[in-house]
């Protein structure tokens, strides 16, 4: 499965998930309490780039979804001549790019671990195990659907002049299904949940 884990070794790797995950929650706090979120740009860029060039780009090529999303967002501020656009994408950048740098230092079973000891409380509702492994195959499905999108949309390409719009949605999800399967077979396969 493709996942945003970084193969380029950094000094951020070496630091537990469960630190980094706690500087990022404290940080989406704090993202969405100021009312001037660019001056948390400065940081996160220099705390990508104190990883090395070669992994800055990989980070910046990991926003690339957020582009669609971006536009939208700017153009429906610009046509109601509302400022506040600025915030909300500077806020939506800035997060996501704290995001992915945790997601892309840190072990899928690191990050498992640090969330079923954090859903401890909720035992009685539902198996913290459970739960961790639903979180984490949840962070590291989304690059997979996208990539799976991806293939199907150049697949139409090279079948139709026409462009692809809502047609890849029932191919993209019968593919998600597919890849959903695989994954609970394989899990059946180790032994389960239990």
């Amino acid at each position: 499965m493709l996942t945003l884990t970084s193969p380029i070794e950094t000094y951020a790797h070496r630091i537990r998930a469960s630190v980094k995950m706690a500087i990022f929650v404290a940080l989406t706090v704090l993202l969405f309490a100021t009312p001037q979120p660019w001056l948390l740009a400065p940081p996160i860029a220099a705390l990508i780039l104190s990883c090395g060039s070669k992994f800055a780009l990989q980070s910046l090529r990991n926003l690339r979804p957020l582009i669609p999303l971006i536009l939208i967002l700017a153009l429906w501020h610009l046509w109601l001549r509302d400022p506040a656009g600025i915030t909300l994408i500077t806020r939506m950048i800035v997060g996501v790019a704290a995001a992915n740098f945790v997601t892309m230092t840190s072990k899928l079973t690191e990050m498992t671990r640090t969330i079923e000891t954090l859903a401890c409380p909720l035992s009685p509702i539902i198996a913290p195990k459970t739960l961790a492994l639903a979180i984490g195959l949840t962070i590291r499905f989304i690059p997979t659907m996208l990539m799976r999108a991806e293939q199907i949309t150049e697949s139409w390409r090279a079948r139709s002049h026409k462009r692809p719009g809502w047609r890849i949605f029932l191919p993209t999800t019968l593919a998600a299904l597919d890849d959903a399967t695989h994954v609970a077979e394989a899990l059946r396969a180790r032994g389960g949940l239990g």
